[in-house]
């Protein structure tokens, strides 16, 4: 017997989004991040250096290196995907620039991908709304549009997606491509050849992205979950076990293809057993993953029937409650828990837009009366901040900034102060829109936290956006270790830099890296000094004596000792302003 559906939805609740407001959204949302900024620390610069390695013939296509050191995360088509978009530039474009572009593009297909998936979900025999005695419920594909719309808004409104989303990374790939295969395992019933090419794109993506473990789970897992559905969830029973065995098949091509170009590197690391640990991966799934696991949660209590149904008539739940779980497992058992967690955000916000059809009235006021208050509360401090990095007044906060960033200099861009003001003036007007029409669309929570993220998100990438550079680049070290050396010093060699530092001394300078090998003939070393402390010889054999220390203004961590052969004078440790030694 089918249990009975909890969404209660009339037609006019499914009133279409304006389409140009949505896009307008999405816009204000992507460009911010992508336009405007230089490499941050530690991963985007370090992924844009491998990328400029590959563009310049420095390295080999299947095996990039960066100063002979092999990247972190043993992926492909990211690097390969910016060093050709470096390559295709023109020369007027910055490098870095270029080789956001298609990562750029990559965002904007995993919110194609994520609202296409979740229509598909929500077209589920299952999924639709209760019918009425005398008619009058919400159609099809009118409904499944709406919470479409309902889960784009509420991926946009993830506050772990702002940062991530925005960086030249393999997370950025790895988002992309499990969203595309999201939307093929949804699709797969209705339309089997587009979602086919989608899911071999999205399996094969994902392994050349350094993920191939969870391409491999996620396409397993989909072709069983649909090998277990009814025939009314799978759309078509002739074809079910054909089109699962077509997805089965892709997951095992992508294993075949994952092992011969040797992208198999397990690196699973198990939290360990104590509160501090589990409480940092608590918060992360708390804040990471907001606005969307509070709607969650209420969608697998209110569709709780149909989700553990005898017959497994549940599919347009199960699908993203997979997706959500081997992504969750990811994160606890990963050291880099944030970047695995960010795949779990397409299906997350597809299971939260089922929980707008179920939402009463006093539920979406308090979602509205907190998205209100918060995101306005953040533009409001946002923008207190640089008026007094510009006027001195309120004072406190500038004394913040010059504490915690001694020797930023702040500037005023017109361009960068009028897209803000555009900004809140569309906060407010879109806050008056809210109250004021579209009522009883069943999207209407969402519209203030997707529109809150983006305004925020938006003011940060215009006025606070030097402060961040200066904060969260190696651009400020860069130029204090090249203005402590003569205007053309040869080669310099380099002991114990990370991959991002020596990415940011390529890209920012034009230093004439080496690294570091006994004998050799360079006369000036950049060096971490906890890795000098191990090699004792620098100093006692080869007369490296040191010429000064420095690091990033705005953190202790990371301190750089630079080395003269034979220098002619000892100077004293330099001493950012503001920092005691």
């Amino acid at each position: 017997m089918n249990q009975p559906t909890p969404a209660i939805v009339p037609q006019n609740a499914v009133k279409r989004l304006p389409r140009l407001a949505l896009l307008l959204v999405c816009l204000a949302y992507v460009l911010p991040g992508f336009l405007g900024r230089v490499p941050w620390k530690t991963d985007d610069i370090a992924s844009f250096g491998y990328m400029a390695e590959l563009a310049q013939g420095n390295s080999l296509w299947f095996t990039p290196t960066l100063a002979g050191l092999q990247p972190e995360v043993d992926a492909l088509l990211p690097y390969w995907l910016g060093a050709w978009a470096i390559q295709l530039a023109p020369t007027w474009l910055p490098s870095d620039l270029a080789a956001r572009l298609p990562f750029m593009a990559l965002l904007i297909l995993a919110m194609v991908a994520t609202w296409y998936g979740t229509y598909y979900l929500a077209r589920s025999p299952m999924a639709q709304p209760l019918a009425f005695a005398f008619g009058g419920e919400a159609q099809t594909t009118d409904y499944a549009r709406a919470v479409a719309d309902g889960s784009l808004l509420a991926f946009i409104a993830c506050l772990g997606l702002a940062q991530l989303g925005h960086e030249t990374t393999p997370a950025l790939a790895q988002l992309c491509f499990t969203a595309l295969l999201f939307y093929a395992t949804a699709a797969i019933p209705y339309r089997p050849f587009t979602p086919g090419c989608c899911a071999a794109l999205g399996l094969f993506g994902l392994a050349l992205s350094g993920a191939p473990s969870l391409a491999v789970a996620f396409g397993l897992g989909g072709s069983a979950l649909y090998l277990l559905a009814p025939a009314s969830d799978a759309v078509d029973a002739s074809q079910k076990k054909w089109r699962a065995g077509g997805l089965l098949a892709i997951a095992l091509a992508t294993t075949l293809v994952s092992t011969y170009l040797s992208l198999w590197h397990w690196r699973i690391e198990l939290p360990q057993a104590n509160w501090a640990e589990w409480q940092s991966l608590g918060r992360l799934f708390l804040w990471f993953t907001w606005p969307a696991w509070p709607l969650t949660l209420w969608t697998l209590w209110r569709w709780r029937r149909q989700l553990f149904s005898a017959r497994f008539t549940g599919l347009h739940l199960w699908l993203p409650i997979w997706f959500v779980l081997v992504a969750s497992v990811a994160t606890l058992t990963t050291s880099a828990a944030d970047r695995s967690l960010l795949l779990a955000l397409p299906a997350l916000a597809a299971l939260a837009a089922f929980a707008l059809p179920t939402l009463g009235r006093s539920v979406g006021a308090l979602i509205d009366w907190f998205t209100l208050i918060f995101f306005s509360g953040c533009a409001l401090v946002i923008w207190v901040v640089w008026i007094s990095m510009q006027t001195g007044l309120p004072a406190q906060p500038a004394a913040n900034v010059a504490r915690l960033a001694p020797g930023f200099v702040h500037s005023f861009s017109f361009a960068s102060f009028l897209i803000a003001v555009c900004a809140s003036l569309a906060w407010a007007w879109l806050v008056k829109w809210r109250v004021g029409r579209h009522r009883a669309a069943i999207w209407k929570s969402l519209v203030l936290p997707a529109g809150g993220a983006a305004l925020s998100w938006s003011l940060l990438m215009t006025l606070w956006l030097p402060l961040l550079d200066f904060a969260r680049s190696y651009a400020p070290m860069v130029q204090q270790v090249t203005a402590n050396l003569p205007p053309e010093p040869g080669c310099v060699a380099t002991l114990g830099l990370k991959r991002s530092q020596i990415a940011a001394f390529q890209f920012h300078s034009k230093l004439q890296l080496k690294p570091w090998l006994a004998g050799s003939t360079c006369q000036w070393l950049i060096a971490d000094l906890q890795t000098v402390r191990a090699y004792p010889e620098i100093w006692q054999q080869e007369n490296w004596p040191l010429r000064r220390t420095l690091g990033h203004p705005a953190e202790r961590v990371d301190t750089l000792g630079l080395y003269a052969r034979h220098a002619p004078e000892q100077l004293k440790p330099h001493a950012w302003p503001g920092k005691s030694d």
